[in-house]
């Protein structure tokens, strides 16, 4: 997809997808498991989930790439199958919309996209760690390629923390892929990057840098990023993403975190998301399908 179809599509108010790894952990993915051989594994989980997810109202699917760099396979032992693992869960994702558009064909409105889905390598840069920055750009760019090879529409990068490593991002998706890319970052309890840095002066960085959307992931319920995306509103010019938690978890005795959010709940205070300027929207950990449609229905006509 080229910036320019990019760019009118972005016009509308999109619907994403909702989580994926806490629906992976009660599908029976183990705590710990390399999550994306995890899914090469079990191509129907992740296929049944992410139809679940269209058939709710969806539009974008982010495929189930998201951990898939050379750093963060390593840490599993699985870094040589970076470009099996690329292309084989891209592919899953575009099998899924391509078979969703042929059975809404005359009834759907209008495309599904595939994202590919990047996200942090879990190193700190110099000074405060030992990763340089050609390490990471080089990190970025090695994905980014194979993602494209893949057939992804466009690329998120998403739960990022560290405004220098998500402007790498984009700058690697500039120089290997050309493909259009959005960018969501994760606020900590002071309402900044966990470098420190405030987010909105960070989004216009990342819209000046190349990035068609800016805007939040994660980190919470809806409520506490209202105020945050109308910042955001205020100080970019591209269109606003907001991809919540479904609340706080509540961590059981054997670790598993559980969201007690309920989807009607979740799709209330996202009206909210998206009266303060969010026209991108969609659910992070803890949401399902059922989040996906009570937010279709919440925000329609809006």
């Amino acid at each position: 997809m080229t910036q320019s179809e990019f760019n009118e599509y972005l016009k509308e108010l999109i619907i994403l997808d909702g989580a994926t790894g806490s629906n992976l952990m009660a599908a029976g993915m183990p705590r710990g498991a390399c999550t994306e051989l995890w899914v090469l594994n079990h191509k129907a989980v992740i296929q049944k989930l992410q139809r679940e997810y269209l058939e709710a109202g969806s539009r974008v699917l982010y495929a189930p790439t998201f951990g898939a760099n050379r750093i963060n396979l390593a840490r599993h032992s699985e870094e040589r199958r970076i470009e099996e693992l690329n292309h084989t869960l891209a592919g899953y994702s575009r099998e899924v919309a391509a078979a969703f558009e042929m059975t809404q064909a005359g009834v759907s409105s209008g495309k599904i996209l595939v994202a590919g889905d990047i996200t942090t390598t879990g190193e700190m840069l110099e000074p405060y760690g030992d990763m340089t920055e050609k390490e990471v750009l080089d990190t970025y760019k090695e994905q980014v390629r194979y993602l494209k090879e893949a057939g992804v529409d466009f690329i998120v990068a998403e739960t990022m923390l560290d405004d220098k490593e998500t402007l790498l991002a984009i700058q690697a998706v500039r120089e290997a892929a050309d493909l259009p890319v959005i960018c969501t970052v994760t606020m900590n309890e002071q309402g900044r990057l966990f470098t420190g840095r405030d987010i909105p002066s960070a989004c216009l960085d990342f819209e000046k840098a190349g990035a068609c959307a800016v805007g939040l992931n994660c980190s919470n319920g809806p409520a506490s990023l209202t105020d945050m995306i109308r910042s955001i509103r205020e100080t970019v010019h591209v269109p606003v993403i907001a991809k919540p938690n479904a609340g706080l978890p509540e961590v059981m005795p054997t670790g598993h975190a559980v969201y007690t959010m309920t989807p009607e709940t979740f799709a209330e205070q996202m009206k909210d998301i998206v009266r303060a300027g969010a026209s991108i929207i969609g659910g992070c950990c803890g949401t399902t399908p059922a989040h996906i449609r009570a937010l279709k229905e919440a925000v329609a006509g809006m």
